[in-house]
């Protein structure tokens, strides 16, 4: 499975490209807190499980610890709340000291800290899942088995009208809502609707693969021999999700605007 390097770069990495993108709301509190779980969080179960078994003592907890901590999910829900707080009190501290700039001039709530925890866990496994156990992991086995490999696989005619209606309903009401407007206060509205279509179009391409894959006997293809299914599904869970979690916890705006105008010139 990937190292400390990999899992830091990227996610030090992506963390550098929310806070050019978001101008200072996503800030280097965000971006440390953010790579500290992506790298360390879900391992701290991997490390307990080593620690013991080194030393000899306690090994059956260790292995337990392991079991449970190294989870997307479970280590959020677990160990979530109890390190937010540690999170929020350490941004308070380097801030108050002086050792990292927050840019906004306050440090992370608990709520901001929670939402970090878990984007970072799911970030950990984005990487574990796709390089682990020699291309062996559960998840990867199961994205590839929505695929078709058996054969060469055919081009069902209702396959190539619904996903080419799906796909040219997405990109048409994608630009239909980004037409040019008169109004300049549409924005939000605009990227809360499109953020709509996406889901919707992304649930219903998926509910079409699932009923040609786990519903309809014999199993036919559902988009010819691509996994789409359990691509999406992946991209979902593992890599926009934690994006979202990111996003959400952003500072306001209002924030990043006073602390710039308090910073002298």
């Amino acid at each position: 499975m990937p190292g400390p390097g990999p899992h830091m770069m990227y996610a030090l990495g992506s963390g550098q490209a929310l806070m050019h993108a978001s101008n200072g709301r996503f800030g280097p509190h965000h971006c440390v807190t953010y790579a500290i779980n992506a790298f360390f969080g879900p391992d701290i179960g991997s490390f307990s499980e080593w620690l013991t078994s080194s030393l000899g003592l306690g090994r059956v907890f260790g292995s337990s610890v392991e079991s449970w901590i190294h989870d997307p999910f479970y280590y959020p829900l677990i160990l979530g709340f109890p390190l937010s707080l540690l999170y929020s009190w350490v941004s308070r501290f380097l801030l108050h000291k002086g050792v990292l700039d927050s840019f906004s001039g306050v440090p992370l709530t608990v709520r901001q800290c929670f939402l970090l925890v878990f984007a970072g866990s799911l970030s950990h496994f984005f990487l574990d899942h796709l390089f682990e156990e020699n291309g062996h992991s559960t998840m990867y086995t199961w994205i590839l088995s929505t695929g078709w490999w058996k054969t060469r696989a055919p081009i069902n005619p209702d396959a190539v009208v619904v996903i080419g209606l799906l796909c040219s309903t997405l990109i048409g009401g994608f630009i239909y809502i980004y037409r040019v407007k008169p109004l300049k206060n549409v924005r939000k509205k605009n990227r809360d609707r499109s953020l709509v279509l996406i889901l919707v179009i992304a649930i219903v391409y998926c509910v079409w693969c699932g009923t040609q894959i786990y519903w309809v006997s014999p199993r036919r293809p559902a988009v010819g021999e691509e996994a789409d299914l359990g691509v999406l599904v992946f991209l979902g869970v593992f890599f926009f999700l934690p994006l979202w979690l990111c996003i959400l916890s952003m500072n306001s705006t209002r924030e990043v605007i006073d602390y710039a105008d308090q910073v002298p010139l």
